[in-house]
């Protein structure tokens, strides 16, 4: 019954499949604490306000944050050759996104310890930058990904980065951050307009249903910079070996602008991916409108869920496409721990998972409702 578990090749997709798992869950989660952080000066301009809002994400930024830590141990395990490029390849952009992370639990937890306005009011600017600079990082670092990433391999397998932080911070990167940050900003607004009352919950619909269209344009966009070959697009032209070794210097790579499109192109029925990640943007905007707030979040979580997705499905089975030397580029089937790790990990996942899912669900339970001022004030724990 459970033969596959020992097929290199079918662990290797499976693990393809929960590094996109990992990483869409951390986008659906703590995606709306970091959507919140940058929204926080435009949705709440009292302390009042202010507090609102923070204690809205307060109780569960800390438990939507492990998805974060889950996806970076997983790429370490799973694919350790893609952790090392992209960690030390990216290495000042992952710093200022580390920096900016650890600016929310220091805000979360002194920024209410002094009545201080000025003491507030720094805090509050470490908690927006805290939710405005990954907010674009990541984003930037997938467009970085879809062009290409300026790596090589020496004959020994070490890797060579040869890129810098400007580098990075092109226009077509800066596009692709664009979309994360407003896709974020939905996904905050949408949990702030479910979970906030009165005039933070109403100015959050405002920002959210602007949010949300350009999320939909802006994704729309990025679909023709890749029809144009803007973005990139790299396809494997030798065999794929599946259940060979890991090595990334047996096989040939070719830049193709259509690569991005060809796995749609082979099977049309993942059209409806991105679809439905613009769908869920539009459907957002409408809700907010209407101030449905539970279908609003439901949108926004689909069209964050779907638009991570289409990023996975189009560069499949290329993990990290490299723009000096593409034969060298990583994929799915060649830069994988071995077999026996990969086993190894996916009988822990399949244990602990779901005691994962279980106990998230159950502290969404506990914290439901409103977060309003006076349950605020009422409150000994509330930040």
């Amino acid at each position: 019954m459970f033969d596959f578990l020992f097929d290199y090749a079918v662990l290797r997709v499976i693990w393809w499949l929960l590094l996109g798992v990992l990483l869409a869950g951390f986008a659906m989660t703590d995606g709306f604490d970091l959507g919140v952080g940058a929204l926080l000066p435009f949705v709440a301009r009292t302390d009042a306000e202010r507090r609102v809002a923070i204690n809205t994400v307060g109780p569960v930024w800390e438990g939507n944050q492990v998805w974060f830590i889950l996806g970076g141990g997983a790429i370490f395990a799973a694919w350790p050759a893609l952790y090392a490029l992209s960690f030390s390849g990216f290495y000042l952009a992952m710093f200022l996104v580390l920096l900016a992370l650890i600016l929310r639990p220091v805000g979360f937890k002194y920024r209410s310890k002094k009545a201080d306005p000025a003491w507030r009011q720094g805090w509050d600017i470490a908690l927006f930058i805290g939710g405005l600079v990954p907010s674009l990082i990541f984003g930037v670092a997938i467009g970085n990904a879809l062009q290409g990433v300026p790596f090589h391999f020496t004959s020994d397998l070490r890797p060579i980065y040869e890129g810098n932080l400007f580098g990075l911070l092109n226009p077509l990167a800066l596009y692709c951050g664009l979309v994360s940050l407003f896709m974020l900003a939905m996904h905050g607004a949408a949990w702030l307009a479910f979970k906030a009352d009165g005039i933070v919950a109403t100015r959050s619909a405002r920002l959210g249903a602007v949010a949300a269209t350009l999320t939909a344009l802006l994704f729309l966009g990025g679909g023709f910079l890749v029809r144009l070959g803007l973005l990139g697009g790299y396809r494997v032209t030798s065999p794929i070996a599946w259940a060979d070794p890991s090595n990334p210097l047996y096989k040939a790579v070719a830049l193709d602008p259509a690569a991005w499109h060809a796995n749609f192109a082979a099977v049309p029925l993942l059209w409806l991916i991105p679809a439905l990640g613009i769908a869920g943007a539009l459907a957002a905007a409408l809700g907010f409108t209407a101030r449905r707030a539970g279908l609003t979040l439901l949108a926004s979580l689909l069209s964050v869920g779907m638009i991570v997705a289409t990023v996975g499905i189009s560069m499949f089975p290329i993990l990290l496409p490299s723009s000096t030397n593409p034969d060298h580029s990583l994929t799915v089937f060649d830069a994988s721990s071995s077999l026996s790790t990969l086993r190894t990990m996916l009988f822990a996942t399949l244990v602990f998972m779901p005691l994962v899912l279980a106990y998230t669900a159950w502290v969404y339970h506990v914290l439901w409702g409103k977060v309003t001022v006076e349950s605020i004030d009422a409150g000994t724990t509330s930040y």
